[in-house]
């Protein structure tokens, strides 16, 4: 039964591969980003397919469980400071790619997610093994937040619905999500293409690239955009980068826009395979750090869900030496779940 089962899945992965080829090629009179059908990468060297995604996940139920060490250990933050803070930038990491920063009095939330699950259910799928770093109760007000795309540990349903009942934010993100949000019940919602920016409280939220993917399911694979995003104040720059495949032209970012103060990288979920299209590996985001030219470095997208396969201790440990290697150490600042850091 479960080789049939696999056999369907993988036939049907392959099938919508095929229905999708159109897709990938640009659309007449539109960004090259644009392609007939959503969106797509622009490296030529890019290649993803969902059949490539559904074969490694069947073989990886064959493969034996790896080794993966202690989970992080968290810092208590009863938010009291960051609630007071009406002056000094900050970044907190509250986990996974999920950041509070304030600047210019303006209190920011990246990719929001406190589920249990980065999952369409709660029963299932890659479960939360580190708490967030701040409870939801003990947030400051919240008045912005990003979304860099539309997978489920980066956009999920149930805290965008709790921010907007309770916090009443302006959502900033990418082509194609607003829909997906008003449809949740969720309508201060600001919808911007790549290069495209947008003043908000004395600060400029400008969506930039990334090279990545989107999709809640296999009906709607690469049909809304992914970003990173600027922020940019009076007198501090912050990058975040999203979820982000390695490509050299990332750095048009910093050329445009940066340098900056502080950014955010993602460093896991690369285990797959030794150059992943779709998420930077540690090497990959020290490049990247440089790219754009980052002052500070805040690692993120690791160690807080049960969804990838690299040892715990192995993304940070990796960051930090490709860092002393290139002479760069001094510009890592590597917080565990509800540290904040001045920058």
């Amino acid at each position: 039964m479960r080789i049939v089962v696999t056999i369907l899945l993988l036939a049907g992965v392959v099938l919508g591969d095929l229905a999708t080829l159109a897709a990938y090629t640009p659309r007449a009179g539109r960004p090259a980003h644009h392609a007939a059908r959503g969106f797509r990468n622009l490296s030529p060297e890019y290649s993803y397919s969902m059949a490539g995604r559904a074969g490694r996940l069947v073989l990886r139920g064959f493969e034996p469980a790896p080794q993966r060490g202690p989970v992080l250990a968290g810092l208590a933050n009863d938010g009291e400071y960051l609630r007071q803070n009406g002056h000094e930038p900050t970044v907190t990491w509250i986990g996974h790619s999920t950041l509070l920063v304030q600047l210019g009095s303006v209190n920011i939330l990246t990719d929001p997610i406190w589920a249990e699950r980065a999952s369409p259910v709660h029963f299932a799928g890659p479960k939360r093994l580190v708490p967030p770093g701040i409870r939801f109760e003990d947030l400051p007000p919240i008045h912005a937040v990003i979304i860099s795309h539309d997978h489920y540990d980066h956009l999920d349903e149930a805290t965008v619905r709790r921010l907007a009942e309770t916090h009443r934010p302006t959502f900033f993100v990418p082509l194609g999500i607003k829909a997906w949000l008003a449809d949740v019940g969720v309508r201060d919602v600001v919808e911007l293409d790549w290069w495209e920016a947008r003043s908000f409280r004395g600060l400029v939220f400008t969506c930039t690239p990334a090279q990545h993917s989107s999709g809640r399911g296999l009906h709607d694979q690469n049909l809304r955009l992914w970003a990173s995003w600027v922020i940019t104040g009076r007198d501090r720059r912050f990058f975040f980068a999203g979820d982000t495949g390695y490509d050299s032209t990332l750095r048009e970012i910093g050329r445009r826009l940066g340098p900056f103060d502080l950014a955010a990288i993602p460093i896991g979920g690369y285990f797959a395979l030794d150059r992943h299209p779709n998420h930077v590996n540690p090497e990959e985001a020290v490049a990247l750090l440089e790219d754009v030219g980052g002052r500070l470095m805040v690692p993120m997208h690791w160690g807080t869900f049960d969804m990838n396969r690299e040892p715990f201790r192995e993304p940070p440990n990796r960051l930090l030496r490709e860092a002393r290697r290139r002479g760069v150490e001094e510009r890592i600042g590597l917080p565990s779940p509800g540290q904040s850091i001045a920058w």
